[in-house]
């Protein structure tokens, strides 16, 4: 189980790192554009803090592990990022529908997965 659970934590940090670092990268307007028609569109400014959260999430989930440094934050990053998904899934439904909330929505039930699994390291 612990070696599926690093595979899931890799994929996942580098889904977000990936995700998040365009969020800061890219200017608003331009994300806007490469989003489809029907998308809800948010404020630049969130748009930004919600990239540093996926990106600081990415990080939460390899780092302390990796390092063996205060692992009770991986378990804290996956539920964060949960929290984030949730929103993603309920704007994606209400923007594109159901079919396009798929992506969000497995990548949510796979960092509670990992906030499940990992659980045991508030105590380390």
């Amino acid at each position: 189980m612990n070696i599926a659970l690093w595979i899931i934590q890799v994929l996942l940090a580098l889904l977000f790192l990936f995700a998040g670092g365009m969020k800061l990268i890219i200017s608003p307007d331009e994300l806007a554009k490469m989003g489809s028609p029907n998308q809800v569109n948010l404020p630049g400014l969130l748009v930004q803090f919600i990239g540093l959260c996926e990106v600081l999430g990415g990080l939460g989930l390899l780092l302390p592990g990796l390092l063996r440094i205060r692992r009770g934050l991986t378990p804290l990053a996956a539920v964060g990022l949960l929290i984030i998904m949730i929103g993603a899934v309920v704007l994606t439904v209400i923007g594109d529908g159901v079919g396009a909330a798929i992506v969000p929505c497995l990548a949510a039930v796979l960092l509670a997965l990992i906030a499940y699994g990992r659980r045991s390291w508030f105590t380390d």
